[in-house]
């Protein structure tokens, strides 16, 4: 559970607002994303949007920050009318938009990322590096972030967030925009986050926050506006809001929390059993371990959870079972009982492994390929007649997975990009389930989604349980651990510290098996 966020006292202007959204309408394809919406945003204010993934949250924000410029309805901005072709111009006007999936450099330096495009130059043709860091010296500075302008971003972590808003700040942004910026954040990474958040809006700037995580809305937000079906349903304050509130509005009617179905757990002997698991990777110092002396079991039918904090190994676990990174790996894997080898992915998909990637749109989609194509990908040699592909058959494939799994989309044809997070996940869930397989291996697979696509994607995780299906499932959510796993397998700084059955569970236990061995010798002590 996440600490509570401090709320500090917040000058709003009660008058016109600096952002106004009156009647955005928008389709992709004839399939309308927005229908006559309104929004405001005031200076100084933090305002949550929320909604399902596919409400059109991230449509309005894509229209307010000049990514889509087609579009019905009117912009204002300080009460004018504003029109932007394209990001560039929304930036000239003060709006600046950080998304979900960040897209920094990894290979440049945190002031090359803040300036990339618009770089400081003498006499219009050589770069001014020495102006650029000490521009970018002050920007962390006045987000109070103790990073040298020159430390390459890829080194980073929540570092990767602060250099878009310090980028942000570059503009000179009055209007921030923040799509699911928690997604991937400790606690005490998302404290600091929060705490920058209110000190810009105390220095004038509106936010518009984008998040799945209500609890953190709850404290953060002075207002909320909930979309649905692409309309906007209400906006309110936040003080004299509760959840079931929120969540009502978004799905449009009362939503219970999620349920573990009454089933037994996984029993007879292990599908897939893992010993002394460990993974080395080179590094400027030599080799360094990632995994050591990694062991489990997961029978046909049950559910085993990996939890840790970041950086633990939970990933890498996934990964090396399936031959899916770098570096020295060792250990045993049985697959009921037979031992096999895996050097790569194809061989982990061979052998019956499915894994759906933590990272579903730079690891588990091609975007601008069609459902068809991406839940077709894995079988299209199977799928194949005399060397040609098949597509009725990958057409048919990938109607059965839409189906079952109750994907929203236009059809079959359809861009995987155009999809909300939820569907585009239950795509990439779908490619697998396709194959076959009989371990089903989840990395965080409902990071990014909405309350109502996570209890489809739960009850799903549960009907493949109960179908026989072995599944381990990652995830940085302790009561979505709690709630999914029959065993827990705990993780701290790359060895197992704990593998505890559901009944000995809680967070309090979780977390101090996933407390570095440093820290748990403090806390013994």
């Amino acid at each position: 559970m996440r600490d509570a966020i401090p709320r500090d006292s917040v000058t709003t202007e009660p008058d016109r607002p600096i952002l106004a959204a009156e009647a955005i309408s928008k389709s992709f394809g004839g399939v309308a994303a927005l229908k006559d919406v309104g929004f405001e945003l005031r200076a100084g204010e933090i305002h949550a949007l929320m909604g399902e993934n596919g409400a059109g949250k991230s449509t309005l924000m894509k229209v307010l920050s000049g990514v889509y410029p087609d579009y019905q309805g009117t912009v204002r901005v300080d009460g004018e009318t504003a029109r932007f072709s394209n990001v560039r111009d929304a930036e000239a006007a003060g709006i600046a938009i950080i998304h979900q999936e960040l897209n920094p450099v990894p290979e440049l330096g945190i002031a090359d990322n803040i300036f990339l495009g618009r770089e400081r130059v003498i006499a219009g043709l050589f770069v001014d590096r020495k102006a650029s860091l000490e521009a970018a010296r002050g920007l962390l500075n006045r987000l109070g972030i103790e990073l040298d302008p020159e430390a390459r971003v890829g080194q980073l972590r929540v570092g990767e967030q602060l250099v878009e808003i310090a980028k942000a700040l570059s503009v000179e942004a009055r209007i921030l925009i923040m799509d699911e910026p928690t997604s991937a954040l400790s606690p005490g990474e998302c404290r600091r986050l929060f705490k920058i958040m209110r000190q810009l809006a105390a220095d004038g700037v509106g936010i518009i926050y984008i998040s799945h995580r209500i609890d953190e809305v709850m404290q953060l937000s002075d207002r909320v506006t909930v979309f649905r079906d692409g309309r906007h349903v209400w906006t309110r304050p936040m003080a004299g809001l509760d959840e079931n509130a929120i969540i009502a509005a978004m799905v449009g009617r009362n939503l219970l929390d999620a349920h573990r179905p009454d089933r037994g757990k996984g029993g007879g002997e292990p599908v897939l059993s893992v010993r002394d698991l460990s993974l080395a990777v080179s590094g400027r110092h030599g080799w360094r371990d990632v995994l050591k002396g990694v062991s489990f079991d997961v029978r046909a039918g049950e559910i085993l959870g990996i939890g840790g904090l970041l950086g633990a190994g939970r990933t890498e676990i996934l990964e090396t079972i399936f031959a899916a990174n770098e570096g020295l790996r060792g250990g045993e894997i049985r697959l009921a009982g037979s031992p096999v080898e895996i050097s790569s992915p194809r061989d982990a998909r061979r052998l019956g492994f499915a894994l759906v990637t933590e990272d579903r749109k730079a690891k588990g989609l091609h975007l601008h390929e069609s459902i068809r194509d991406n839940v077709a990908l894995p079988l299209v040699g199977r799928l194949a007649r005399f060397g040609l592909r098949s597509f009725e058959g990958e057409r048919a494939l990938a109607k059965g997975a839409v189906d079952a799994l109750g994907v929203r989309c236009a059809g079959t044809g359809q861009a995987a990009g155009t999809l909300s997070g939820g569907n585009q996940q239950k795509v990439v869930i779908g490619k697998w389930l396709a194959t076959g397989p009989r371990v089903l291996l989840l990395d965080e697979p409902t990071r990014g989604i909405d309350v109502g696509a996570k209890r489809e994607i739960y009850d799903l995780i549960f009907k493949l349980a109960g179908d026989g299906l072995a599944i381990v499932v990652v995830s940085s959510e302790l009561p979505e651990l709690l709630l999914l796993a029959d065993r827990i397998l705990v993780m701290a700084e790359g060895r197992q510290t704990g593998l505890i059955s559901r009944e000995e569970a809680s967070e309090e236990r979780i977390m101090q098996l996933a407390a570095p061995r440093s820290a748990r010798g403090r806390a013994v002590a």
